[in-house]
């Protein structure tokens, strides 16, 4: 057998000083496995505990993380809804706006046909007192013409000179009628 230590016979027995040499030389193989297991003993405690620092710095490290990552959904939820709030409001805001602007141009286009139909007035209104003007000159005319015939035999300077102020006269009154009705017409588009 490997390993197998022989003892020499001595008068009772083994040799003493063999037996004792062996029991020292397996005490000091002993004693250096025993330190050699208790300095790997004390190796792996220092692994260990190295090793439960590292976790626990770990863990403290994702528990960090986890709380910042809670606190990041919770800033990115809050940021959403305001974002949803601030599209709300917007599309509210976009809604009215429309809606004024809707009731501006409605209004706008009343005022616009209310506008046409005050020209298509004003229009005819002229188109009267044109017919109108045209009309008293026709009758000034016919007048003057009147009165030359009556006043053939007498000279014709002076049918001239009174047809003149007669027609002044006339033309006279035409235009301070047109003046009255252009004045009351602008006052009444104020």
């Amino acid at each position: 057998m490997a390993g197998e230590k022989r003892f020499g016979t001595a008068l009772f027995g083994f040799k003493q000083s063999d037996v004792n040499s062996y029991i020292e030389k397996i005490l000091r193989e002993f004693d250096d496995k025993l330190k050699e297991k208790e300095n790997e003993i004390v190796e792996l405690k220092n692994q260990c505990r190295e090793l439960r620092i590292k976790y626990e710095d770990i863990a403290r490290k994702t528990e960090h993380f986890n709380e910042d990552r809670a606190k990041i959904a919770d800033v990115l939820i809050k940021a959403q809804e305001k974002a949803e709030l601030i599209l709300q409001d917007a599309k509210k805001q976009a809604d009215e706006e429309r809606k004024r602007l809707s009731q501006m141009t409605e209004q706008e286009k009343e005022k616009l046909v209310d506008m046409k139909e005050e020209i298509k007035s004003l229009k005819k209104e002229i188109s009267n007192t044109l017919k109108k003007y045209e009309s008293d000159l026709d009758k000034v005319v016919e007048f003057a013409e009147k009165k030359a015939d009556e006043n053939k035999f007498q000279g014709l300077k002076k049918v001239d000179d009174k047809e003149d102020d007669l027609s002044e006269e006339i033309i006279e009154e035409i235009m301070e009628e047109y003046a009255a009705k252009t004045e009351a017409s602008t006052e009444n588009e104020e």
